[in-house]
């Protein structure tokens, strides 16, 4: 009777975490060193799906090893430790599929593109690609409609499809609780619009990319939907313009990947999306807050949380000093 009241009140419990739990990162877990077959899933294969590489960035614990273990290098870490033994980030996006949802909905450029993230840990013999759930992704941006949800959903299945068909590995999920008050930044930008809006946007791209470097971010990636939708010609006319930029702290990055959190790569580089109405005069910005790691990654340490709070200041005050208004 007690064992049968036990398993009871076990199987309840379970069932409480599945309801009131939400998915955040799954990741294909896979035996061994799989960089190989990886690479060719994410340069060839993805292709057979619709998704498109835009913006590759492969073994960055090897420029972590170079900069933060290296004693001759200014940025030498004293308590430098080699944890990874690979971590890359792969900035990808169904163009075709997307395009219709970027029209209704442009705040999906949070995650558009987004990284199918690859890690192995130093010492342990698997290796872990995946990415944010796509529920996830649309709850942090703020999607409510229900069709919208579906669709964007159902790029997905094709992809992990072919990760386990490729990559293979017990699939695991990881869960949270809640995402924060606020999981955007968003800004608006009111200009002066020129006879050739061209002209707007280069100047105020030199000056974004300026400003974001000189506070030590690097321009991880950079991908205009309104050129790739020219190309196809494909209709994407709702927009004058529509660019995303992603967006990397490299000291930060450090201090979380190679320090115990590899899986929170899944949310880099963070996507800042960008775009013009047609015939408006708004430059329209948003950002998925880094608090977000915080809560969906479940991250306890002090360090970093405090580094994370500080770089979503950071970025704001950056966004502010080029004449943004936060919304």
């Amino acid at each position: 009777m007690l064992n049968k009241l036990i398993k009871t009140t076990v199987a309840l419990s379970l069932a409480a975490t599945v309801a009131f739990g939400a998915q955040g990162l799954m990741f294909n877990v896979a035996k061994g060193d799989v960089e190989k077959q990886y690479n060719n899933l994410i340069n060839n294969e993805i292709k057979s799906v619709g998704f498109v590489l835009s913006d590759p960035h492969g073994r960055i614990n090897d420029a972590y090893e170079k900069r933060y273990g290296n004693k001759a290098d200014p940025d030498y870490d004293k308590n430098w430790k080699k944890n990874l033994d690979n971590l890359g980030f792969f900035s990808i996006a169904n163009d075709v599929a997307l395009r219709k949802l970027l029209i209704s909905n442009p705040e999906l450029g949070g995650f558009s593109p987004f990284n199918l993230h690859i890690y192995k840990n130093a010492g342990e013999n698997k290796t872990y690609v995946g990415h944010v759930v796509p529920d996830t992704m649309l709850d942090i941006v703020g999607v409510k409609d229900a069709g919208v949800r579906k669709e964007f959903n159902a790029m997905f299945p094709a992809l992990d499809n072919l990760v386990q068909k490729k990559i293979g590995g017990k699939v695991e999920y990881s869960e949270y609780s809640s995402l924060p008050a606020k999981p955007m930044m968003n800004f608006e930008i009111a200009f002066d619009r020129p006879e050739d809006l061209a002209d707007y946007i280069d100047e105020f791209q030199e000056e974004f990319e300026e400003k974001f470097e000189e506070s030590k971010y690097i321009i991880a990636g950079y991908k205009n939907f309104k050129e790739s939708y020219e190309t196809l010609e494909l209709d994407f006319e709702k927009y004058d313009a529509y660019f995303v930029y992603s967006l990397c702290h490299f000291t930060f990055s450090y201090n979380i990947f190679n320090k115990g959190r590899g899986d929170a790569g899944a949310f880099a580089p963070c996507s800042m999306y960008m775009y013009i109405k047609k015939d408006t005069n708004t430059l329209v910005i948003g950002m998925p807050k880094l608090a977000n790691w915080t809560h969906v990654l479940n991250i306890k340490d002090p360090a970093k949380k405090k580094s994370i709070e500080d770089l979503d200041k950071e970025i704001t005050q950056i966004m502010i000093s080029l004449g943004a208004k936060e919304i």
